[in-house]
């Protein structure tokens, strides 16, 4: 990218580094580094167990997206210099990280709000699908509530339907 600002995507089969995240983000000009980790917890659904999760994606499409969502966040955040996000793919047992994403900026406040937006954003618009495994071996594929398809969405009470408050 122009001006020495990088724009990382990986989707990975393998164990998720944070360590190797926070790398690709580090800059001499940059004071912080805003961090998100969402891991596989253990979930309860009608008396099952949720054991781990197996992860799907349309990786150019998930790419695509992806890009998008950096010129989105450049847009909107313009002291971001470094964006990276991993996620797994396949089995995520619990415990495990299933995202790992890193934000850069000169100062806190920028990379913090962009980090909110970076993960919000991408389980909304990133083809990426989960599969719940319970203890009972049986399987539920869950959507994000974010995703404008999604039947779960729920709006906060001053919102109109498009999302944007009364």
């Amino acid at each position: 990218m122009s001006k020495g600002l990088s724009d990382v995507f990986k989707l990975s089969h393998d164990w998720l580094s944070v360590q190797e995240v926070v790398d690709s983000v580090s800059s001499p000009s940059c004071g912080a580094i805003s961090v998100f980790i969402g891991t596989t917890r253990e979930d309860e659904a009608d008396g099952r167990k949720v054991v781990g999760l197996e992860y799907e994606a349309y990786e150019p499409m998930a790419q695509s997206e992806f890009n998008k969502l950096c010129a989105e966040i450049r847009a909107r955040w313009q002291s971001v210099t470094h964006i990276c996000v991993h996620h797994r793919l396949g089995w995520v047992k619990v415990g495990e990280a299933s995202v790992v994403m890193a934000i850069s900026s000169p100062h806190r406040h920028d990379g913090q709000q962009a980090i909110q937006h970076c993960i919000s954003q991408l389980k909304a618009n990133v083809p990426i699908w989960k599969k719940e495994v319970y203890d009972t071996q049986e399987v539920n594929w869950k959507e994000n509530a974010e995703c404008s398809w999604s039947t779960q969405k729920k709006l906060p009470e001053n919102t109109l339907s498009d999302g944007k408050p009364k």
